[in-house]
C-alpha cells in the first residue's frame, strides 16, 4: 500500500500540478487514534482529493515507490560521478557494460 504523500503527488500530477511541497502546499498529520495519516492543510490550486480519488492513484503510487527504490539502488551502484568520469576516460565500453548490468539487475516497473 502506497504512502499518502505518494498518492497525493500522483493525484497532483494527474491534475496538472508537477510539484508538491509538503512543507508549504500540503501538510499531513498522523491521526492519534491509529487510523493513519490525513490531509491537515491543502493549499494547492486544484481541489483537495476525495478518498476515492486517492484510492484511484494506488497503482500509480505503488509503481512510483517501487521505481524510487530502484533509482536509489542504481544510484548507489553507479558510484561517485568523478569515478565514473575516470572510468569513461579509461574505457568507455567497460563503463557502458557496467551501467547496463546495473540497469538490467535493477529494472524499473
Amino acid at each position: 500500500m502506497a504512502n499518502l504523500s505518494t498518492k497525493i503527488k500522483m493525484y497532483a500530477v494527474a491534475n496538472g500540478v508537477a510539484d508538491v511541497d509538503f512543507m508549504k502546499d500540503v501538510k499531513l498529520q498522523d491521526d492519534s487514534d491509529g487510523n493513519g495519516a490525513y490531509i491537515k492543510f491543502w493549499g494547492l490550486s486544484i481541489p483537495e482529493p476525495t478518498d476515492a480519488q486517492l484510492s484511484a492513484q494506488e497503482t500509480a503510487a505503488d509503481t512510483e515507490e517501487a521505481n524510487n527504490q530502484v533509482r536509489s539502488t542504481r544510484r548507489t551502484a553507479y558510484g561517485d560521478i568523478g569515478e565514473q568520469l575516470d572510468e569513461i576516460y579509461k574505457d568507455i565500453d567497460a563503463w557502458k557494460a557496467r551501467i547496463k548490468s546495473i540497469k538490467d539487475n535493477n529494472p524499473k516497473s
